[in-house]
């Protein structure tokens, strides 16, 4: 049930929005500093092309493993000291990769960076929304937005630190205290209190003391009737949990197809130059946060559900038009496309899982953020093994399709409020 407030937010909710904030920039940041120097530790390791795939593999496999447990966590800890806590370990682990001696403990050591950056998007994402609830607007696609800046901010500090000649050690080291000493700071300013908010605590208390009034003979009368309802309840909050699961997943499979074959296609494919064909990601990307800064105004003005709809739309036939004529510059624009449409589909989800009924706080969005990640792990191999088949091109037909399967999924999301 989300809680509409109708009086600008207090003080107190700004400085908790900056500090979501904050920890979102971070979160961006910090794997983004590793990312550009893993040809060096690839080569510092001395190993083949098939152990490093093994190993870089061991992120998404830490995310995959401990995902699951964010859910237990926020609600013991609160999302808040969840999501610095992890945060802090995440930079430990990234730091821990670059000073590994061996593909062992190179794999270790990504393995918990990835299972403590799983854990604390689960809680950044929990604690914003429970400000956004307090903010009684959209504001969670902006949140996603500026970790897009913290990705592109770590990224650029690597690049900073191979030109400076830095060593791995210094590097991620200067990394780590940073970014772990922001999210501690921001820490101070986030939210107090138990991450459910007392006005649907209200709610089931009042439901639940309504069934205690009832009389025996007035229970034992209605007790088929409502088992009835309560087994419509929880077929209805599954299936809205697996559409969601789906809708976020397209958008991972989207941003994956840009990252992992954008480059792959424009320059094998279309012959494209090696600065064209980086292009095709960079676009990608660039759109989506542009998305996501207007995301949050164009919820708030037609709903989730028709956003989510005109951007699987719009994905659908930008790059199903790009890849049916195939150019550089079609292709380019077909992967902005893509990326502009699914900018909100993984806060979307995430935002309606966090409100369905029937589960405890913090579970739909542990299992949404849970298997979206699979939709990562996945998609590169299925994507290989089609383009192995027959091509690429044909490969890259996931992407409308997934935006087909957005607009007829999208239905479970919340329409306009009037």
């Amino acid at each position: 049930m989300t809680v509409d407030v109708l009086s600008p937010p207090a003080p107190a909710e700004r400085q908790a929005r900056t500090a979501v904030a904050v920890l979102f920039f971070t979160n961006g940041a910090l794997f983004a500093n590793l990312l550009p120097r893993f040809p060096q530790i690839k080569a510092d390791l001395g190993i083949g092309n098939a152990a490093y795939g093994l190993a870089v593999a061991a992120f998404p496999t830490g995310a995959i493993v401990a995902g699951l447990a964010a859910g237990a966590l926020i609600r013991r800890y609160g999302s808040g000291r969840v999501a610095v806590a992890g945060t802090v370990l995440t930079g430990i682990g990234v730091l821990a990769a670059g000073l590994s001696g061996s593909v062992v403990l190179f794999a270790t050591a990504l393995l918990l960076a990835g299972a403590m950056d799983a854990i604390t998007d689960v809680a950044q994402n929990a604690h914003g929304l429970r400000v956004q609830r307090r903010y009684g607007r959209s504001i969670i696609n902006s949140f996603h937005a500026i970790w897009s800046i913290g990705a592109v901010t770590g990224g650029s500090m690597a690049a900073g630190a191979i030109a400076l000649d830095l060593s791995l050690g210094q590097h991620l080291l200067i990394s780590a205290v940073v970014f772990g000493i922001a999210a501690c700071v921001a820490l101070r300013f986030c939210l107090t209190g138990p991450d459910t908010e007392p006005e649907v605590e209200a709610v089931k208390e009042e439901t639940n003391g309504g069934a205690a009034r009832e009389t025996g003979a007035e229970s034992r009368e209605l007790a088929p009737r409502r088992e009835e309802k309560l087994r419509k309840t929880r077929l209805r909050t599954g299936y809205v949990l697996a559409a969601l699961v789906l809708i976020a997943a397209s958008g991972a499979l989207v941003e994956d197809a840009g990252s992992s074959w954008a480059a792959l296609y424009l320059s094998d494919s279309l012959h494209a130059s090696g600065t064209l064909a980086a292009s095709g990601y960079i676009a990608l990307v660039g759109a989506q946060f542009v998305g996501r800064m207007i995301g949050d105004r164009l919820v708030d003005r037609f709903g989730q559900r028709t956003v989510a709809r005109s951007g699987g739309l719009i994905a659908a036939l930008g790059m199903g038009l790009a890849l049916a004529v195939p150019t550089a510059t079609g292709t380019i624009l077909g992967f902005a496309t893509a990326g502009f449409g699914v900018a909100t589909l993984v806060p979307a989800a995430m935002h309606e899982a966090d409100e369905l009924p029937g589960l405890k706080p913090g579970s739909g969005l542990t299992i949404v953020s849970w298997l979206m990640r699979l939709g990562f792990l996945l998609s590169p191999p299925i994507v290989g093994l089609v383009a192995d088949s027959t091509s690429l091109r044909v490969g890259l037909l996931v992407v409308p399709l997934a935006g087909l399967m957005v607009m007829v999924l999208a239905g479970v999301l919340q329409p306009r409020r009037r």
